[in-house]
């Protein structure tokens, strides 16, 4: 089953300085019906004025991913790190039994648009830990390529303590990609520009969202190009 999540369906928050859209449950918006897809639990579309950002803060026992789409996300927390994280770059926390960090936009003139992932771990009581990896942007032209993991994959890919991977893909237009997936497995989807067609059936348009259950072939294709994200996740 392919089932789309509009981008308007998305819950938004406005606060000035933060814009968002939460596709599940998350801070004031609480929906019990949507609380989880497999272990993805936070999927959150942020973007932040220059010079804000959100100051230190707790967490535990949560796999944290961010991906920046534009401008800059400056990092900090209490194993050490301070990092600025940029397009081309993923940002790879694991919470594990607690870690206090802060996400700021360094710049006083651009915004920053990221997305953060939240996922639960598939073992609890780790030692909280920080990485980020580059990856060359081009190798993701009309391929999947792998970013996070919990395999030992290419250099570039961070680890992540659960049975996943994400993918991020450019595919230009009038291209297909094909990807088989475990029959006991989910597949999430998102667009961040473009429009993809799933199956050939299934129309995302730019920030839809598709959770796909029960099936073991999915074919990827675009009419006038589309970057997206591809997760592959343990159902549950």
């Amino acid at each position: 089953m392919i089932r789309i999540y509009p981008a308007e369906s998305r819950y938004a928050a406005d606060h000035g300085w933060l814009k968002s859209k939460f596709s599940f449950s998350f801070a004031e918006y609480y929906d019990p019906s949507n609380q989880l897809f497999g272990p993805l639990r936070v999927f959150n579309d942020d973007i932040v004025q220059p010079g804000y950002g959100f100051g230190a803060h707790p967490h535990r026992e949560m796999e944290i991913v961010s991906v920046v789409l534009k401008g800059e996300l400056g990092h900090e927390d209490s194993t050490g790190k301070k990092e600025v994280v940029r397009p081309g770059e993923i940002q790879r926390m694991s919470a594990g039994t607690g870690i206090v960090h802060s996400e700021m936009n360094p710049s006083q003139t651009e915004e920053v648009n990221f997305l953060q992932l939240w996922f639960l771990p598939a073992e609890t009581g780790l030692t909280p830990s920080y990485e980020q990896k580059a990856y060359d942007m081009s190798k993701r032209k009309n391929n999947l390529l792998p970013v996070v993991s919990s395999k030992a994959l290419e250099e570039h890919v961070v680890h992540i303590h659960q049975d996943l991977t994400m993918y991020l893909s450019d595919l230009e237009a009038n291209h297909t990609l094909t990807f088989e997936q475990a029959q006991d497995r989910y597949t999430y989807v998102f667009v961040m520009e473009g429009t993809l067609r799933l199956n050939g059936e299934a129309v995302l348009n730019r920030r839809d969202a598709a959770r796909i259950t029960d099936i073991t072939k999915l074919q990827i294709e675009t009419a006038e190009g589309a970057s997206f994200m591809l997760i592959d996740l343990p159902s549950a």
